[in-house]
């Protein structure tokens, strides 16, 4: 019999890009129901594609409403997933986790450090004041930040129609909000997906095997979209049911599907429960939800009734930090976990990026040297002027001549060294995004505005559903340490990431 750790493979998908990284200790074994969301986590769409005709018919829509929108292109790359949108002075920024602003964008212009102390020097970003900041959650939130940008640059190059009236930035987002929620609620967009699925849905033949293996685990699979029936049936269809085994269909894999969930609402009150009854769609009104039911609307505390489980028993796992995530554990206390497609690049980004980082950390722990160097000389000639003796012999050794000198050349070197550093600085994590760098920090030291976001709600969090396929059911997540600021020792052998470790049924 071959041994335990033969049967482990050190260097499995599980270490990459595919990993599931671990925020907060989950063991499966003890979730009886695993609920999905579907756009952008059991559907993974072409961001290109999608966005950009969502970006289209947004722009056309506001064309229609007189806005001044000729030569503007989708440009994808101009933001990424958590910034956050400042609707009063027409910014979008990236915040730390303390809320403190490290880069800024004024229309589709990077603004200078500068520039952005003196703007946000005295104030933090606070996601609680919805009526001025608004958090890019999702891939949906592309097309509406290049908009919002594009247009500002619109309004302050004063080329914006006298008939719109008087505008202010506010004014701006609010337009291109009501312009992309008409191309939604008017099912042009949906429509042409519909039509051409493999134009705009990226394939992953492992995803459904992945839900397979769960649900013969004994999970309850969970299907809750705000997408409707029509659409949500034929994304499914598409994306699953060719690679499912013997000729199985996407609604085998759940014991319930619930479409028009209208999340956050889902997991905050009771709602109207319609029954799906035909292939059409057409419904009716229902009053309790069953087991291999299909339903529209409906509630979080309506399932947990149906399927009587409760609270930590069920993973809700979505794409959207507020809709998805921090809702279902705030309200409900139900697990969560959180599909960020874009770890992937930033996984390699950081890997590929490592020489780059090490270099600059030695370029700073140089001129940190330097500058305790600096400030002993200058606090001996401070002290000596009071007759008290230096810090250290050395400085006690030298004449006021000698300090000063020594000083001068110290500064000299420090200069060097900013030069140096300074544009590495500017540089790191343009691997990832040119202007914002990485997703998951906001400077060479800290967490990002994301990432403590992440922390807080996710339990778990991955780039794709189909990571789970390289697990197993009865995976045991636990978290890394949480050291200390002054920890001067770590006996963690977890890494970066956490651990993950099977543990038998």
């Amino acid at each position: 019999m071959r041994s335990i750790s033969t049967l482990l493979d050190p260097f499995s998908l599980r270490n990459s890009p595919c990993g599931i990284f671990c925020s907060r200790t989950l063991n499966l074994r003890s979730i009886s129901a695993i609920g999905y969301d579907m756009d952008y986590t059991l559907i993974h769409y072409n961001v290109m594609a999608w966005e950009g005709r969502a970006y289209d018919y947004g722009m056309a829509n506001l064309r229609s409403m007189g806005f001044p929108v000729d030569g503007l292109e989708f440009d994808p790359n101009m933001v990424i997933r958590g910034l956050v949108m400042d609707k009063e002075r027409g910014n979008l920024v990236k915040a730390d986790r303390f809320g403190y602003v490290k880069r800024a964008m004024h229309g589709t212009k990077m603004l200078s450090t500068r520039a952005i102390s003196e703007i946000y020097g005295r104030e933090l970003v606070d996601l609680r004041k919805e009526s001025r900041w608004e958090f890019l959650n999702t891939f949906f939130s592309v097309s509406e930040a290049v908009m919002f940008m594009q247009m500002v640059d619109r309004l302050d190059q004063g080329a914006m129609p006298a008939e719109l009236g008087p505008l202010d930035y506010k004014g701006i987002q609010k337009a291109v909000a009501k312009a992309l929620f008409r191309a939604h609620v008017e099912g042009q967009l949906k429509s042409e997906i519909m039509a051409e699925p493999e134009r705009f849905v990226e394939p992953d033949p492992e995803l459904p095997l992945a839900l397979l293996d769960q649900k013969e685990a004994g999970k309850k699979l969970l299907l809750i979209t705000n997408s409707d029936y029509h659409y949500t049936n034929k994304m499914m269809q598409h994306a699953f049911n060719r690679f499912l085994p013997n000729d199985m269909g996407w609604r085998d894999l759940f014991e319930m599907v619930l479409v028009s969930a209208r999340k956050p609402e889902f997991f905050q009150m009771s709602q109207p429960l319609y029954e799906v009854v035909t292939s059409d769609g057409l419904m009716r009104p229902c009053f309790k939800a069953k087991s291999g039911g299909l339903y529209s609307g409906g509630s979080a505390q309506m399932v947990e009734k149906s399927l009587d489980v409760h609270g930590d028993e069920i993973l809700y796992v979505g794409d959207h930090i507020y809709t998805d995530v921090s809702q279902s554990k705030v309200h409900l206390r139900w697990r969560t976990a959180l599909i960020c497609r874009e770890l992937e690049d930033e996984y390699n980004a950081l890997i590929h990026s490592r020489s780059h980082k090490e270099e600059l950390i030695e370029l700073i722990e140089q001129k940190e040297t330097v500058g305790d160097l600096f400030n002993q000389l200058r606090l001996a000639l401070q002290r000596r002027t009071k007759g008290r003796p230096a810090q250290t012999r050395a400085a006690n050794n030298m004449d006021d001549q000698e300090l000063t000198e020594s000083m001068q050349k110290l500064l000299i070197l420090m200069k060097r060294l900013d030069q140096k550093i300074a544009p590495m600085l500017e540089a790191d994590g343009e691997l990832f995004n040119k202007r914002w760098g990485y997703l998951s920090r906001a400077g060479l030291w800290d967490k990002s505005h994301l990432t403590r976001q992440i922390e807080k709600y996710a339990d778990i969090y991955t780039s794709r559903v189909s990571n789970f396929l390289h697990y197993t059911p009865f995976m045991y997540f636990r978290s890394q340490e949480q050291t200390l600021a002054h920890d001067s020792l770590t006996f963690s052998s977890t890494g970066i990431n956490g651990v993950a470790m099977n543990h038998a049924a």
